[in-house]
């Protein structure tokens, strides 16, 4: 049993009048000893547990981040047009409605945006479809790469995803807690705000209630991260709604622009968000709507790439967006793209 950790989960979980919040520092060291094995299983689930029920600050989470800064896995920075763009989406993935992000990243690493996606496999509690899984379908296979053969990928197709089991262990060990405690623990929410690039970025954090962005916003101030996206999304995802407001806060610096976007004044509206169908009929709709077939798919991809390929920078407008958006599905430049990230994995899986 480790005595500091110990301290450390006496002053969280002491009860509703008595326990304290972690100074930064006590969370960094907190976070180091749960993803070291350094605290005893017990520790760490009673961490968990009671750091749920205390509810995290920020302060607390940038500690969090700071471990994760610390000794987990970075992709250098890369020269590109734009800044990389970082996606923070949470781990446990999509069970309601239908994923579009990985078109999205294509689309944008296509134009030459890079684009860093992290995550696992299927996770508790939601066991949803995972980013992982999805990248499968499309013949894209980030498992059993090194971190160096990630890095080159990335170079060399602006394309690039870290893979916890493969990548941070450390991290990945602590997903059973999440199953043993039938919940998802505050250390989980920083999924959505990690940012393993070390270079000009521009973190998209997911959310679905409006306490997880205000924390959020307020995490990665003190983190000192200086231009970042917060995205009311589907399932908490960086993916657009289209039957309701999509609601959007665009951080650089001290300065925010707030964003009510509507689907349906770009004529891509819903009465609902298109539904994750049985896995085997969700993947098929997926690579048609990657080689410019209608489908039930085709609208959300439109309107989430065409905003992401706004706010990266590659158009002017929104609406300049959509209709790059619209010209690439299909497109000899994302068919020809996709393969080439197919070839350059490949490549570095036999060598």
């Amino acid at each position: 049993m480790s005595q500091a950790f110990r301290a450390l989960l006496k002053k969280v979980g002491s009860g509703r009048h008595t326990s304290e919040s972690l100074t930064r520092s006590e969370a960094t060291e907190a976070a180091l000893m749960m993803l070291t094995q350094e605290a005893t299983p017990a520790q760490i689930g009673a961490f968990m547990i009671a750091h749920r029920i205390k509810r995290p600050t920020a302060e607390e989470l940038a500690g969090f981040l700071d471990a994760y800064d610390k000794i987990g896995p970075k992709i250098k920075s890369v020269k590109a047009n734009y800044p990389t763009m970082v996606f923070g989406i949470p781990y446990d993935g999509r069970s309601r409605t239908a994923p579009v992000q990985p078109l999205v990243s294509l689309m944008l690493s296509a134009m030459g945006c890079p684009v860093l996606l992290h995550g696992g496999s299927r996770m508790p509690t939601k066991y949803g479809i995972p980013l992982i899984e999805i990248w499968q379908s499309l013949g894209v296979d980030w498992k059993g790469l090194s971190l160096d053969a990630i890095q080159e990928i990335f170079q060399r197709t602006c394309q690039g995803f870290i893979y916890l089991p493969d990548h941070f262990p450390g991290a990945h060990s602590l997903v059973p807690y999440r199953d043993q405690i039938g919940k998802r623990p505050p250390l989980a929410t920083i999924e959505l705000m990690w940012c393993p690039y070390q270079g000009n970025c521009q973190v998209v954090v997911g959310y679905v209630h409006p306490p997880t962005e205000e924390l959020a916003k307020k995490t990665l101030t003190l983190t000192g991260n200086q231009h970042f996206i917060t995205v009311k999304g589907l399932e908490g995802s960086s993916d657009l709604p289209r039957a309701r407001t999509a609601i959007i806060g665009i951080h650089q610096g001290s300065n925010e622009d707030r964003l009510l976007l509507h689907a349906r004044d770009y004529d891509l509206g819903s009465l609902s968000e298109e539904p994750l169908q049985a896995l085997p009929d969700y993947l098929v709709a997926l690579k048609e709507t990657l080689h410019g077939k209608s489908t039930g798919l085709s609208p959300a991809t439109v309107w989430s790439g065409g905003f992401y390929l706004w706010q990266s920078g590659i158009t002017q407008s929104l609406k300049e967006g959509i209709e790059k958006a619209k010209a690439l599905l299909g497109s000899d430049r994302l068919i020809k793209h996709l393969s080439s990230l197919i070839q350059e994995i490949n490549l570095h899986r036999n060598t």
